[in-house]
């Protein structure tokens, strides 16, 4: 068996609030080969990682599953992660989504939460939110599963920790409409209502920025080329010093009026500017279809 470091499995620890995924990006985890222990106390990680080693291998990668109910566990998390006393690469997932959200899958559900005690559902995930903030500030990686369904949070999770390049930083590209809402969990946000919009050309209203006649009205408008000739150099050293850091995980959102036109193209072009220079890149577009 070798001990060189970098045959070492992942670790990764899967936390987050009450109805936003978990058992869902554990499930997947398991299927994509991972070792997963669900509700363990974080002074048990560094012996489960040892048990593992002993009976699998350091190459089986672990995940770890997490909630609230774990108590003082995220000082002793953090603790034990920092330490980097595993001899793994720990990556942190965050899984959250809107109170409205969680609490109609709370409802379905017919469970009552975990820190509600005698009050509202609501009540309990505020004071979830307040136990988890350090924790979410945190992480390497949050997933805002508010409008995605369980398919969709599968192949997130199977996009982030489905291939066995691991060390490569992988850029998600999100385009977005700002009166939707501004996406969570991007770590870059950039607004491109200071293009025009092609929903006021006739000819270009029903299409979107994935057609080629929308693409190329946005991208030869003036100020389109400068901002990504300007704008692309920016997120390439960012990311350069995310992989320094250990970090392996970047989302950058792109917003316009309705996430349909402008942002779509701009989004598309910059990952595509973005695999061109070697990084993992994938555009999604989160609101295209809904007007």
């Amino acid at each position: 068996m070798s001990g060189g470091e970098h045959h070492h499995g992942e670790l990764v620890v899967v936390t987050g609030m009450t109805g936003a995924g978990r058992s869902t990006a554990a499930k997947e985890l398991e299927d994509l080969g991972y070792y997963v222990v669900d509700n363990m106390p974080p002074s048990l990680v560094r012996e489960v990682v040892r048990l593992v080693d002993e009976s699998r291998g350091v190459e089986q990668p672990i995940a770890v599953v997490v909630d609230v109910r774990s108590g003082s566990f995220f000082e002793s998390l953090q603790a034990n992660l920092a330490q980097g006393a595993t001899g793994r690469h720990a990556t942190l997932v965050f899984l959250e989504a809107t109170d409205d959200v969680l609490v109609r899958r709370q409802e379905a559900a017919r469970r009552p939460h975990p820190l509600q005690g005698a009050g509202r559902l609501l009540d309990g995930l505020h004071r979830e939110r307040e136990v988890l903030a350090d924790l979410r500030s945190g992480a390497d990686l949050v997933i805002d599963t508010t409008t995605l369904n369980v398919h969709e949070l599968t192949d997130r999770i199977a996009e982030a920790f489905g291939t066995p390049d691991t060390t490569r930083l992988k850029v998600s590209i999100i385009s977005f409409g700002f009166k939707y809402g501004i996406p969570v969990d991007a770590d870059f946000v950039a607004d491109m209502r200071f293009l025009p919009n092609p929903h006021w050309v006739p000819e270009l209203r029903a299409s979107t920025g994935r057609d080629r006649d929308v693409s190329d009205y946005v991208l030869g408008q003036p100020g389109a080329a400068e901002f990504l000739d300007g704008y692309v150099p920016v997120l390439e050293g960012v990311a350069a010093g995310y992989l320094r850091e250990g970090k392996r995980f970047m989302t950058v959102a792109i917003g316009c009026t309705g996430g349909k036109h402008r942002s779509v193209a701009m989004s598309e072009e910059i990952a595509r500017r973005l695999t061109v220079a070697g990084y993992d890149t994938r555009a999604r577009h989160r609101d295209l279809g809904r007007e």
